[in-house]
């Protein structure tokens, strides 16, 4: 009995040893992980993924490397018109380049316009941005040394922003032909009242020549050229940091143009007070799904 007993315990731990072996192969799958998977099926997996993730995943292994440079990859993350993108920017479509080389391309913040209008792509979007310069828009007065002058600083892309001591009228246009992708893209203005400098190292901002800006608001308005209008107004009242004003919001539809034209100003015209003390650094074009990156008024 108890050597019978035995052999059943003998041989239901052999039969189980063996059917633990044939499941797992000798323990041989156990061993297998990321870097086995084929490169067409990681690519399936970092094409879901944003630039930003990309970028870091591909330091897993030799797959996610690879798959990381996948054309198709990328081909997914560029802007749809992004040839065009590169012709308006570069001058000229660089061949014979991958497809992640052309997205570091226009991930970087390119110049163009004699370096008054910068441009790029949000690295987690993709979305378009574009910024132009104090000097690249036209403002009222801003040759007379009375009421304007260009004043140097570290605190703007352009290495430089627009001071305003003092005038009756203000007025800001603009002016931007591009080809914008399809989607829906919101203006900005970058304002600061007072004047930004450094004291020992520490910046500092004069905001004694504020005034005007609290008795009647500034208007901002913008047009497209296929009818799109957007009109508002606000009071300047943030003192000493940068902010950003939204002026209005237009959408680029699918169409056979290949650029979009855009008009916008920022006025307060009332000439029975002066207004002074504001600093104008850019106007800013931003994807609406993005504004939030933005300090908005």
């Amino acid at each position: 009995m108890g050597v019978a007993q035995s052999g059943l315990h003998k041989d239901s731990s052999s039969s189980s040893s063996s059917s633990s072996s044939s499941c797992f192969g000798d323990g041989d799958l156990l061993k297998i992980g990321l870097g086995d998977l084929p490169e067409g099926c990681v690519a399936m997996i970092v094409e879901n993924l944003d630039p930003v993730e990309i970028c870091r995943f591909s330091k897993l292994n030799r797959a996610f490397r690879g798959a990381s440079w996948a054309d198709c990859v990328w081909e997914s993350k560029l802007p749809p018109n992004y040839r065009v993108l590169l012709e308006k920017i570069l001058g000229g479509f660089p061949e014979n380049l991958q497809k992640r080389h052309l997205y570091t391309c226009l991930s970087r913040i390119n110049s163009f316009d004699d370096g008054t209008k910068k441009v790029w792509i949000d690295k987690r979007t993709s979305g378009v941005c574009l910024s132009i310069s104090a000097k690249g828009l036209s403002i009222t007065g801003i040759d007379d040394r009375r009421y304007w002058s260009h004043i140097p600083t570290d605190e703007s892309r352009f290495s430089s922003v627009a001071y305003l001591q003092q005038i009756w009228w203000f007025e800001v246009d603009g002016e931007i032909d591009f080809p914008f992708p399809v989607g829906t893209y919101s203006i900005f203005f970058k304002l600061q009242l007072g004047r930004s400098g450094k004291w020992f190292g520490r910046r500092v901002c004069n905001t004694e020549q504020v005034h005007g800006w609290d008795i009647k608001p500034v208007r901002f308005q913008l047009w497209t050229e296929d009818g799109q209008h957007s009109s508002s107004q606000c009071m300047l009242t943030e003192r000493g940091n940068w902010t950003h004003y939204h002026a209005g919001d237009f959408v680029v539809r699918e169409s056979n143009k290949s650029s979009t034209k855009i008009k916008f100003s920022m006025t307060q015209i009332d000439c029975t007070h002066t207004k002074g003390g504001l600093s104008l650094d850019s106007v800013v074009v931003y994807p609406s799904s993005c504004k939030s990156q933005l300090k908005r008024f």
